[in-house]
């Protein structure tokens, strides 16, 4: 395979992995953004819940999408948002706020997951497919893993909004080098 190709993929990795992170790494910091928004105790599990819901919704449209936009249309728009409704979620200023970004956050990184494992089968050759499989499974994995301790350790170091923050970065560098990297596949020709 070449080097484009495997450079496309990570850029798909590295963004399925933000948005597995992102639903681990609130969950340790829930307290501290219910007593920076002031949010009543019984609404705080809407933080997570509207991300998660979202993320149900999008995975199933993910196909059709692809199928519609392309495998990198889509990763691209998907990433985009994901990153632009991470700043959002940072700079809420409330709970509606904060729910209706992290809908947005989680419709996109729903849809980040399925690209992933699609992109195994639509950009690799059967002999480099169980290869792309373990590199994907195995970010899948650590992700829910290494959630948790970096979402108490970020918060503990710096302020809440940073576990929204953390994702720019990543997010940023994994649509450029998708935007490159990627080829325009999954298109139906009309």
């Amino acid at each position: 395979m070449s080097a484009r190709t495997w450079t496309g993929f990570c850029a798909m990795c590295l963004g399925m992995f933000m948005g597995v992170l992102d639903i681990q790494i609130v969950v340790t910091s829930l307290p501290e953004i219910q007593r920076a928004l002031d949010i009543e105790p019984d609404r705080m599990s809407w933080v997570q819940t509207s991300y998660l819901i979202a993320e149900i919704v999008a995975i199933p449209l993910t196909g059709l999408l692809t199928r519609a936009l392309s495998m990198r249309r889509l990763f691209c728009a998907a990433i985009a948002l994901f990153t632009l409704a991470s700043i959002g979620c940072a700079a809420s200023s409330g709970f509606a706020l904060l729910i209706a970004f992290r809908v947005a956050q989680g419709f996109a990184g729903g849809m980040l997951i399925p690209l992933v494992f699609s992109a195994v089968f639509l950009l690799f050759e059967a002999r480099a497919q169980s290869f792309a499989t373990t590199v994907a499974g195995m970010l899948a994995v650590l992700a829910p893993t290494v959630g948790p301790l970096a979402g108490g350790w970020i918060t503990q170091n710096h302020s809440w909004q940073w576990l929204f923050l953390v994702n720019v970065a990543p997010g940023v560098a994994s649509l450029v080098a998708a935007f490159f990297a990627l080829p325009q596949i999954g298109r139906a020709h009309v």
